[in-house]
């Protein structure tokens, strides 16, 4: 690991987007490249040795995650998008918030039975969006091998959540918000 200070750059917003929600805003880790490189950096480091094949990042900022993770390893990247953005068939998995509901769709092509899948996003709270990602790559019939993220709100247990269900992944977090 770096060393990098990446609590430093997470601003916290609260109220944002409900009453009693406090919102860490992970973009500014994003816009200084120094920080941009050592998260991607770290990120990957920690999994190199798991034979990823494949990335796959829940929309939005885990593209924005996700994408050069994959570069880093050496994997292909495979997007999990909001409902009716991919143009041929799809899986789609509904998932519980915070403070609601959604749904994400993988091209039901995109992983093959002999990937090593990495889920990344940028942040994890309750686990809803990372549970409904592993959904999608195991309905592919590929192998979820980690679960690796920037910000993990530890209050909430997403690690014993995500355990549950997956209890030999390996989880991986860059900073955990107590």
């Amino acid at each position: 690991m770096s060393g990098y200070d990446y609590e430093s750059k997470v601003v916290s917003i609260p109220d944002y987007p409900e009453p009693g929600v406090i919102f860490k805003d992970i973009t500014p880790l994003f816009s200084d490249p120094e920080a941009f490189q050592a998260l991607v950096r770290d990120i990957a480091d920690h999994f190199r040795g798991a034979d990823i094949t494949k990335v796959v990042g829940a929309e939005a900022r885990g593209f924005m995650l996700g994408a050069p993770v994959a570069l880093e390893l050496g994997a292909g990247f495979v997007p999990a998008r909001k409902p009716g953005k991919l143009p041929r068939e799809t899986f789609s998995e509904t998932y519980s918030l915070e403070y609601g509901t959604d749904k994400l769709e993988m091209h039901v092509d995109a992983l093959a039975p002999d990937d090593r899948v990495l889920v990344v996003d940028d942040l994890v709270a309750t686990s809803g969006t990372s549970l409904a990602t592993a959904r999608l790559v195991e309905r592919s019939g590929a192998t979820v091998a980690g679960f690796g993220f920037i910000l993990e709100l530890a209050f909430l247990k997403p690690r014993e959540a995500l355990a549950e269900k997956y209890p030999s992944v390996d989880f991986y977090s860059l900073v955990q918000v107590a």
